[in-house]
């Protein structure tokens, strides 16, 4: 993979080619993005480019005296050149030089998985889905209800394979991918982290700081990957072959999430969110109990992750409502959406319409970690009930 094929976050690749460039090269990298920021096809390029044996701008001279005469050496490059011998591999997943550690499961009861028993559904997961988190990961190989580690024998793997030396390239690199994953037999990796053999990188890609071992995150130099601009997850929707509303509704309503947004585009002519969406504030509005639970099972039977499109679709017209009431109209908002903002400010204050936007958020939450659907989605249209009967300020506190 190349920078070129890594969806907007110009800065980010401008300031990792420069640490190359430069010789600012750090031995541990912790490329710390949210969900659908590309953190990990990053990590990958990354890796890529430092194994290029164009992109360096080294030349025949740097192997020792030519009889022709010293050559120029030729001009670095700020993209992996995509032709070489260390790029075609690395572009199919199977560079020697580039190892992948991700979270698995065991396959049998007493099993002790690594990441190599899955390379296969690795490298094929990587290319149909290298926006895609770890619930897709884990869902790929099966995992259903089994909870995905990076487990002690992973540790002692990462480590025989980083002692030998490299096979074709001048450095050999590890792409760890979920490091939260790790348990305290991550802790076996601290002394090959901070003492590591010469030429070996280590990249560690995460979402959440918080659930990294301390002792590692300490040992690693902090490469933030901001959340994507809605214009560039526009243009990789519409190369993809989704256009103009379609295209431009998905890109707002990620909010810089390009998984987010592929789902939302994928799915436009599947659900009618609007509809669910109007059905929804009228039981909440009429608080009729028997209505609640009819509505409630209606949406228990869309699976988790459309659940979850809903919640972010109430939240992107909760915001285009604000916005609309603070700066005005947009041009470029969509007319359907528009008019549902205006009914949404009928209806709600802005500080109700906060209240509400802070219960989807943990929604959200709970959705992504498997909470109960009929519970969750009951509990929710109660309180959307209250919040509407202008009782938010109670409820947010």
């Amino acid at each position: 993979m190349q920078f070129k094929d890594v969806i907007g976050q110009a800065t980010v690749k401008q300031h990792l080619v420069e640490l190359v460039q430069q010789n600012r090269l750090s031995h541990a990298l912790l490329f710390l993005g949210k969900e659908g920021s590309g953190a990990l096809s990053l990590a990958i390029a990354f890796a890529q480019y430092v194994l290029c044996e164009k992109a360096s701008g080294k030349s025949e001279s740097d192997l020792g005296p030519s009889m022709f005469g010293d050559l120029e050496p030729a001009p670095a490059m700020n993209d992996s050149c995509g032709q070489c011998r260390s790029c075609v591999k690395a572009e199919q997943y199977i560079h020697p030089d580039i190892h992948f550690s991700y979270p698995v499961i065991p396959r049998k009861p007493g099993d002790k998985p690594t990441s190599t028993d899955y390379i296969t559904q690795w490298r094929e997961f990587l290319k149909e889905s290298p926006y895609g988190n770890a619930y897709d990961w884990l869902l790929s190989i099966k995992a259903e209800n089994k909870q995905g580690n990076i487990t002690a024998e992973e540790c002692n793997s990462i480590i025989h394979k980083l002692s030998l030396k490299s096979f074709e390239s001048e450095y050999k690199i590890l792409i760890m991918w979920m490091p939260e994953y790790l348990q305290n037999s991550g802790n076996k990796l601290l002394k090959l982290i901070e003492e590591p053999p010469a030429k070996t990188l280590f990249i560690l890609v995460a979402e959440n700081a918080d659930n990294i071992l301390p002792t590692i995150l300490s040992r690693c130099q902090l490469i933030k990957i901001p959340a994507l601009e809605r214009e560039d997850i526009e243009a990789a929707l519409q190369t993809n072959g989704y256009e103009g509303e379609r295209a431009s509704l998905a890109a707002s309503m990620a909010d810089g999430n390009y998984r987010v947004a592929l789902l939302e585009a994928e799915n436009a002519e599947d659900n009618d969110w609007q509809a669910i969406l109007r059905e929804w504030l009228n039981v909440a509005f009429h608080g009729n109990p028997i209505n609640y639970t009819k509505w409630v099972d209606t949406i228990s039977k869309y699976g988790r992750e459309p659940q979850k499109q809903f919640i972010y679709f109430f939240i992107h017209l909760l915001e285009q409502a604000l916005r609309l009431k603070v700066l005005g109209a947009n041009a470029e908002t969509p007319t359907s959406e528009l008019d549902f903002a205006q009914r949404l400010n009928k209806l709600l204050t802005i500080e109700q319409q906060e209240a509400i936007m802070s219960e989807l958020d943990k929604a959200a939450y709970y959705i992504e970690r498997n909470a109960n659907p009929k519970l969750l989605f009951h509990a929710l249209t109660i309180k959307l009930n209250h919040i509407i009967k202008d009782k938010a300020l109670i409820l947010a506190q």
